[in-house]
Order: C-alpha cells, then structure tokens, then sequence
C-alpha cells in the first residue's frame, strides 16, 4: 500500500510539474507573440518604404494590402503572397507585387516589384534567396546596387527583347562569373510589369483604355 501511495504520489507531482510547465511555455509564447509580430511588421515596412518611400504617398502602405494567390500567372508564387497598394489624395500611384523567379541557381528568388502609375519600376528589391554566397551577392543591395539598374524601367524601355541579361542581347548586366541569378531575376522583373498591364485597371483602381507600349531600344 505504502509503495502504491508513493507512486501515486510521485505521479501526481509529475502531473503538476507538467502542467506548470506546460503553463510557463504558454505564457512565454502569448508574452513574446506580439513583440516578434510587431518585429516582423516593423522590418517588413521598412521593406516596402525603400521601394516607396514615405513623401511618395500618405497612406500605410503595410495596411493597404491585398492577396495574390499561388501560382498567379506571370508572378509565378508558390503560396499567397501579399501585394500593396500606394495611395496619394486617393489615388492610386502604384502597386508593390510579389513575384518568385522559380529558376535562380540555388532555388526560388523571392521579390517584391513596385509599379507606378505610368507602369515604370519604382523599385525591386529580393526579399528571401538561396543564390550562393558571392556570386549571388548582385541581388543584395546592402552588398550591390545592381537591383537599382531597374528603377524607371518598363515596357517600353527596354522593349521586349532587350528584357535580358547582355549576355543574351538585352539590356541588363550580369554579374561576374555568374549569369543564372541575374537572367532569373531580370525574367521575373519584366514578367510582373506584364502582369500589372494586364491588371492595370483593377490595380490601379480606374478604367484605362488601350494604350500598347512602344517599341523602343534599350
């Protein structure tokens, strides 16, 4: 009987310490959630304020968002993806839109692509890469200003078949040694602003009427 109570006993105090622990990690986890979302906000914001940055509109653009889903055609995502409006006096002066090159050298490139109203690139920046280590160094812009080869950019200039590395006859720069990562990026860039001409009136919140780019050179 003694022998009984003592594991009863012992069970039951395990059962409490589980409980308590249980408790401790519950409560960590509900005190430190709102600190590591409002990180996760506060970096993601920034993010968006280098490609529009704040005396380009007056709205907050982390809020205006929308939901593109996997697989959109042209954006090629792998999962819903978030794309941001840029409001200025109520109106619409530009988009910012996810996008994933799907063929980069090391896996899937991650970008957000912003698009004025004229369809010209505000910016494009890469949000998450596996490209190796040096040679895919071209994409960050802490590291190269490679990406800000794209600011400006549209449709029309280059035209479509200047929309590549010089490599292949376009336009734009690869990096030494390595042509895959900026081929990747540069394909994806031209596919979003192919995407926002398509979806020009819902994007930007108007009924536009056609108006195809010129065919200009690089």
């Amino acid at each position: 009987m003694k022998t009984a109570s003592a594991i009863s006993r012992s069970a039951l105090f395990l059962g409490i310490f589980a409980a308590l622990a249980a408790a401790l990690i519950a409560w960590t986890w509900n005190s430190t959630k709102a600190d590591i979302e409002r990180s996760v906000r506060a970096a993601e914001a920034r993010q968006l304020l280098e490609i529009f940055p704040e005396n380009t509109h007056d709205n907050s653009l982390i809020d205006d968002r929308f939901v593109l889903p996997a697989n959109t055609p042209l954006l090629d995502l792998r999962k819903d993806r978030s794309g941001y409006t840029v409001r200025r006096n109520e109106d619409v002066v530009g988009v910012i839109l996810p996008a994933t090159a799907r063929d980069g050298y090391s896996g899937d490139i991650e970008l957000l692509i912003g698009v004025t109203a004229d369809g010209s690139v505000a910016g494009a920046r890469v949000v998450s890469h596996k490209e190796t280590p040096g040679l895919g160094d071209g994409i960050d812009t802490r590291k190269s200003p490679w990406m800000l080869s794209f600011d400006g950019r549209s449709l029309a200039s280059p035209s479509q078949p200047y929309w590549s590395v010089k490599k292949d006859g376009g336009a734009f720069d690869q990096f030494t040694g390595a042509t895959v990562t900026p081929r990747a990026v540069v394909a994806a860039i031209r596919r979003t602003l192919e995407y926002q001409a398509l979806h020009r009136a819902q994007l930007f919140e108007v009924e536009i009427a056609d108006n195809p780019a010129a065919e200009t050179g690089p």
